[in-house]
């Protein structure tokens, strides 16, 4: 009898997951996996799929997420219009001017003129510069951050927030909730909400979420805005090398970061503004008015486009973008992640891009913090190789910095790996760059993590022991669950 209830209970769900699978009609590789899953683990493949199959957000985040839609918008328009008079035409190349319309389209922001751009490789630069602009802030502090741990150069922004916040400067500080849960169980929020930074959990974790909505979305995105005029974002978490993750056996962290003065930040800061209402009842015109965000004067002359992207924002937006530049490409497109499980519509656009002669190159750390994703990633390697691409693997580190660039005349840089989780399931911010010069020193960064970096070889690679070749594909079949 008891066999007869087993049997009839997994046709049950077994049924369940197929019926929802068809009705949300995924990607064809995350359909089969998912099937596969459920298949191959009784019962558990079948939970796995309805707590972390879907794309599911709660029906409350999911109306808030309509109504900040428009939020954006609205406090976005005067940014958007204050800059309308200082770009031209001729300032976007005639190349660039599709991949302009496209990121316009698809995420509702133009390019913004009139800023200078910084690109800084240094991280622990970094943090002091980010220190020194919080020290300098006398109207507001909008910080976000995927992760954030204790220890060494972290103490200095720390102490630089608290010392802000006790001058009367309006601090908001929102963090991952399990992207820093070890952080969330220590003394430093309590620190800082005693000293009057307002910091808030981005996206909780737990049984009744996981009940509502899917319990692995993250918010993903690093920003930090001063003043509403000077802004940082990029691949870095608010974490030291030094002391971050020294046990993992890959290195230290590799990370980049932009520093923006200028109209742009503006837009920076409304993204950070959109994902702190998201997380709480706060009416948006005490927060705007406590921050007073408003549109500033042009400091230079570089176009960036900001484009955030995540789910119940923006659908398939990051990808199209992406599909978008390496389609555009003429002669190279240099690519650096961490984490490379790719769609299967973006090995199609490198493999046609170096079949039309393009330069394609895949710069990767050698060794990553996921046994998972390095056997997954791995698996892609022979198409591109194969197609003529290039795939170097970078000895310095955990090489962490996500950029694209094409032809040395545009680039893509921020937050977004390249890997289905930033694609469907990581709140993320990339920066569209336009600007020669900022294109040209992102360029010239790729160029030294190529020099530090060894090919993969195209003849050697197939004859790889036949066990490893196994183990990679199995982890390509569930690469969509990644």
């Amino acid at each position: 009898m008891t066999s007869v209830v087993l049997i009839i209970s997994h046709a049950l769900l077994m049924m369940g997951v197929v019926v929802r699978v068809l009705l949300r009609r995924p990607a064809r590789g995350v359909a089969l996996a998912w099937l596969l899953l459920a298949v191959a683990l009784p019962y558990l493949g079948a939970l796995l799929y309805f707590l972390i199959g879907e794309r599911r957000i709660s029906r409350r985040r999911a109306l808030r997420l309509a109504n900040l839609q428009a939020d954006f918008r609205r406090i976005t328009a005067p940014h958007i219009a204050e800059n309308a008079k200082l770009l031209r035409i001729e300032d976007i190349a005639q190349s660039q001017q599709p991949l302009q319309k496209a990121g316009e389209s698809l995420f509702g922001v133009p390019v913004i003129a009139g800023n200078r751009i910084q690109l800084i490789s240094d991280t622990l630069g970094n943090l002091r510069s980010i220190a020194a602009d919080i020290d300098a802030a006398r109207e507001s502090v909008l910080m976000e951050f995927y992760i954030w741990s204790e220890g060494g150069l972290i103490s200095d922004v720390r102490d630089a927030l608290i010392r802000a916040a006790k001058r009367g400067v309006t601090c908001l500080v929102l963090i991952d909730a399990m992207g820093a849960g070890r952080w969330w169980s220590s003394e430093e929020p309590a620190a800082l909400r005693g000293a009057g930074v307002e910091l808030r959990a981005a996206l909780p974790v737990g049984l009744l979420h996981g009940l509502t909505s899917r319990t692995d979305l993250r918010l993903h995105r690093k920003i930090v805005v001063i003043d509403g005029g000077t802004a940082w974002t990029g691949s870095m978490n608010m974490v030291d090398p030094r002391f971050f993750k020294q046990d993992a056996g890959v290195g230290k962290w590799i990370d980049a970061m932009l520093r923006i003065e200028g109209p742009v930040a503006g837009l920076l800061a409304c993204v950070m503004i959109s994902d702190w209402l998201a997380e709480g009842g706060d009416d948006l015109e005490e927060v705007l008015a406590k921050t007073r965000i408003r549109p500033v004067s042009p400091v230079a002359a570089a176009p960036v486009q900001v484009l955030a992207s995540g789910p119940g924002e923006t659908g398939d937006s990051l990808l199209q973008i992406m599909l978008c530049l390496i389609t555009a490409a003429h002669r190279e497109v240099i690519i650096t992640t961490p984490y490379f499980v790719p769609e299967d519509a973006l090995v199609l656009a490198l493999r046609g891009a170096a079949a039309r002669g393009v330069r394609v190159v895949l710069v990767l750390p050698r060794h990553i913090d996921s046994l998972l994703v390095r056997h997954a990633s791995r698996s892609y390697f022979d198409e591109i190789l194969e197609a003529g691409g290039e795939i170097l693997q970078f000895d310095g580190g955990l090489l962490h910095t996500k950029s694209i660039t094409v032809d040395g005349e545009v680039a893509l840089f921020g937050t977004a790996n390249f890997d289905m989780r930033s694609l469907w399931l990581n709140y993320e911010v990339s920066l569209m760059l336009y600007d020669k010069r900022s294109v040209a020193d992102l360029r010239e960064l790729q160029a030294s993590y190529m020099a530090a970096a060894q090919p993969v070889p195209f003849v050697e690679w197939p004859e790889r022991p036949l066990g490893a070749r196994l183990l990679e594909s199995a982890m390509r079949l569930v690469s969509p669950l990644l």
